[in-house]
């Protein structure tokens, strides 16, 4: 399996393959089979973050019904957990100081 040098972006939920594309956080060494992977979970916050906006826009609602920002967590998480699986261990060390691996 080929194995590709990515660089992700968590703040702008983005993944670039030249480090002078834009700002990133996290470098990280994956395989051909994980590159979409990153994509697909930052693709699925963003349409989630939409829908949260859309149903902001109906206040009767509360915030506990129906809003999507257990599912949004949900991605970060994952997110962070193939980051800290495929990177160096400084970011490693600062990862597992997050909020969402104590």
């Amino acid at each position: 399996m080929k194995k590709y040098k990515m660089y992700v972006s968590v703040v702008n939920q983005q993944v670039y393959f030249y480090p002078d594309d834009s700002p990133w956080e996290y470098e990280v060494v994956v395989t051909d089979r994980y590159v979409p992977v990153f994509q697909r979970l930052f693709d699925q916050a963003g349409t989630l973050e939409s829908m949260n906006f859309l149903r902001s826009h109906f206040p009767p609602l509360p915030d506990h019904y129906g809003g999507f920002n257990q599912e949004i967590e949900l991605r970060t998480k994952k997110v962070y957990a193939l980051i800290h699986e495929f990177t160096n261990d400084e970011s490693k060390k600062f990862i597992e100081q997050l909020p969402y691996f104590r």
